[in-house]
């Protein structure tokens, strides 16, 4: 089940990178606005990015067919689609009102709310597996057309006919139980915002994260944060609420974590750690990706990301209690900081700059003290031992100026690293599949006792993650899409 579901949230990172393209247009559109509400580029603009984030059901439920289908087929997409179109047609409004033979108006309110990303996922979810049971599957020459592939549709369809039967009688005992969930957090104003921040990054380890974020970022219980910022609807300080504390932490917390972790590597060791942390450390305050930076400590200090969960949910309860609110559709990074500027409902966003100077502080002086106080083994404070063995290794390593090397220097650099991570997961013999998410490869190995961790970690990675017996986690960073396909196509070259 843990598998299942941490391959769910890889699948949910397809159709959340679509959100910058609706953050781009709305952004600009609402920032050209803001200056002229009549303008027509403004409107051509927010009317764009308003196709993405009113349709956000139909994006999930391709995206997750895509995603949790064994092979990525186009076919899974389409199924994922004709799912969704079944299933919130039969449950919308005027469906619901013909099945019960009553008027639209005395519709329960919970069918007002069945486009939404609770049943995209679903719908996606059964198409996927609908199509890794039965795309093979031969009919008699009758019906031979509708064989394999063609078949899943059909399936799919029809699974979600049974499961809109259910959903009938089900859908406004969840949805309700759901609001009220969401109504219970947003009942307790800050507090509840800093909750929320700090189960958030306890739950990045897992990559279960995306399905808390999915009840206060999207329409699933009523909050849909994300969307209501970037069409400035709801109440000014408050809509972004569960997006504006995440800015001073991934902007100005993180990388000034990184600069105390780099102040308090062991002196032989600071070169190599600056190179993974100042790196990471940017793409964090750029793009808001943190993984990197974060797996660079989560396993070698766990105490310490304990510390980084709680201080994220403090930077979330700040925000929060003084209604300084900003907006991100991909990440808190500096890009979304930048657009979410013109937005009319972002209120204050400026105080969140100085917020996160003084989080800057407090993640320097906390990490700096209790990884001296404690010896935390951060990067570049491994034992001495093994320090010597790595170098000594490195030594011979180019002294020996072989062939290989001279090879390998010609290659492009995500060859090498794809190259060197295969080899230390034990290449063809023990990967069965390859996946990744914004920052990781999660793959699949027969024998857990045949991967080379050591091997692996030649290739830079900020870290790796055993996440059960045959799954395993290579944290790569922002360019992982360009190692996963080099790997697979290694793979296929094999």
């Amino acid at each position: 089940m843990m598998k299942y579901l941490q391959k769910l949230g890889t699948s949910l990172m397809l159709p959340v990178a679509v959100l910058p393209a609706a953050a781009l247009l709305m952004g600009i559109g609402n920032w050209i606005a803001s200056a002229d509400e009549n303008n027509v580029i403004a409107n051509f603009l927010t009317n764009g990015g308003d196709a993405i984030l009113g349709h956000l059901g139909i994006l999930f439920a391709v995206g997750v067919a895509i995603g949790m289908s064994k092979d990525q087929h186009g076919s899974a997409a389409l199924s994922g689609l004709v799912a969704y179109l079944v299933t919130t047609t039969v449950l919308g409004v005027s469906g619901v009102a013909g099945l019960q033979g009553i008027e639209e108006s005395a519709v329960d309110p919970a069918f007002e709310n069945t486009k939404n990303v609770f049943i995209g996922i679903l719908s996606g979810l059964g198409a996927s597996i609908m199509y890794n049971r039965f795309s093979h599957v031969k009919l008699p020459d009758a019906l031979a057309f509708f064989s394999g592939k063609r078949l899943v549709p059909i399936l799919s369809a029809a699974l979600m006919m049974v499961v809109s039967a259910i959903l009938f009688f089900v859908w406004p005992v969840v949805y309700n139980a759901l609001v009220s969930f969401g109504q219970s957090i947003v009942d307790l104003d800050a507090v509840g915002a800093g909750l929320y921040g700090f189960f958030n990054r306890l739950l990045i380890p897992t990559g279960l994260h995306h399905a808390l974020n999915n009840v206060f970022w999207f329409d699933v219980a009523g909050i849909d944060d994300i969307a209501s910022f970037w069409a400035s609807e709801g109440t000014k300080g408050i809509t972004g609420r569960y997006l504006a504390g995440f800015f001073p932490v991934m902007m100005f917390g993180l990388p000034a974590a990184a600069l105390a972790m780099y102040h308090t590597a062991k002196t032989k060791r600071k070169k190599q750690a600056a190179s993974l942390l100042m790196a990471a450390a940017f793409a964090s305050f750029f793009t808001g990706v943190t993984e990197p930076l974060e797996f660079s400590f989560m396993f070698l200090a766990p105490a310490l990301y304990v510390v980084h969960a709680a201080l994220t949910g403090l930077s979330l309860f700040v925000a929060a209690l003084f209604q300084w609110t900003a907006g991100f559709s991909f990440s808190a990074g500096l890009v979304d900081y930048v657009l979410s500027l013109g937005v009319p409902i972002a209120n204050k966003p400026l105080m969140l700059i100085l917020q996160g100077l003084v989080f800057a502080v407090l993640y320097y002086f906390i990490f700096r003290f209790l990884i001296s106080k404690f010896n935390m083994k951060t990067p570049g404070r491994e034992d001495d031992e093994h320090v010597e063995e790595e170098e000594s290794e490195a030594t011979e390593t180019e002294a020996a100026g072989t062939k290989e090397d001279a090879s390998a220097s010609k290659k492009d650099k995500t060859t090498v690293m794809a190259e060197t991570i295969y080899e230390g997961l034990g290449g063809d013999d023990n990967v069965r599949s390859v996946d990744n998410c914004v920052s990781r490869l999660r793959l699949e190995v027969d024998d857990m006792n045949n991967v080379n961790q050591a091997k692996i970690k030649e290739a830079g990675v900020p870290g790796i993650n055993v996440v059960g017996e045959h799954s395993i986690q290579v944290v790569v960073g922002t360019q992982v899409q360009f190692v996963a396909d080099e790997i697979l196509r290694i793979r296929q070259r094999e």
